[in-house]
C-alpha cells in the first residue's frame, strides 16, 4: 500500500517541480539538514528569541543522534528506491537505512521548538516541515510510515527538550533573586 501511496506521488513530477523540490527541500535543506542549525544558531544570538534558539540547536542534536545513529540501523527498513530501482532518482541515492525520515524528524523538532516559543512563526515553519516530509515521499527516498514516524518522534523530542529548558531556565532565575 505505501507503495502504492509513492507511485501516485511520482506521478505529479515535471521539470519545473522537480527543480523547485530540489533546490529547496534537499539543496537549501541541506544533506543533514544544516538549514536548522543555521536557524538555532541565528535564534541563539538575538536574546529575544535565545531559548527558542537553544532549544532548535539541542532538539536538533537529540533528533539527529535518536534518528540518524540509533533507530535508522536498529529498524534497518530499505528506501523505497532500493525496493523499486525503476523510479528514476533526482537527487542522491542514500546509503542509510529508511526508517524514521531523519530530515522530516530533523524539520518537526525544530518546527515544535520554535512553535512553543513564539507561535506564529511556528506555524509557518511546521507547514514548511511538512513540505519537507512530503519531499522525502517525492523523491521516492521515504515511505509515508517513515515520514509519519518522523513527525511524531520530532514533536516529541522537541517537546521533552523545550520541558526540560523551561525548568532548566525557571531554576536559573529562581537562583539570580
Amino acid at each position: 500500500m505505501e507503495l502504492n501511496i509513492l507511485y501516485a506521488i511520482q506521478s505529479i513530477h515535471n521539470p519545473v517541480l522537480d527543480r523547485v523540490m530540489v533546490t529547496v527541500f534537499n539543496t537549501l535543506v541541506g544533506s543533514m539538514g544544516q538549514l536548522w542549525i543555521v536557524v538555532g544558531l541565528v535564534l541563539l544570538i538575538i536574546p529575544k528569541t535565545r531559548k527558542c534558539g537553544a532549544a532548535v540547536l539541542l532538539s536538533f542534536a537529540v533528533s539527529f543522534l535518536i534518528g540518524n545513529e540509533f533507530l535508522k540501523d536498529m529498524i534497518a527498513r530499505p528506501r523505497p528506491c532500493a525496493v523499486d530501482s525503476t523510479i528514476p532518482l533526482i537527487v542522491k541515492k542514500s546509503t542509510s537505512f529508511s526508517c524514521p525520515s531523519v530530515h522530516t524528524y530533523l524539520a518537526f523538532s525544530s518546527a515544535m521548538a520554535i512553535f512553543h516559543y513564539h507561535k506564529k512563526a511556528g506555524i509557518g515553519v511546521f507547514v514548511f516541515a511538512a513540505m519537507v516530509g512530503f519531499s522525502r515521499m517525492y523523491f521516492f527516498v521515504h515511505y509515508p510510515t517513515d515520514v509519519l514516524f518522523g513527525v511524531v518522534l520530532g514533536i516529541a523530542t522537541a517537546f521533552v527538550v523545550c520541558m526540560l529548558l523551561d525548568k532548566i531556565y525557571g531554576c536559573m532565575k529562581r537562583k539570580s533573586h
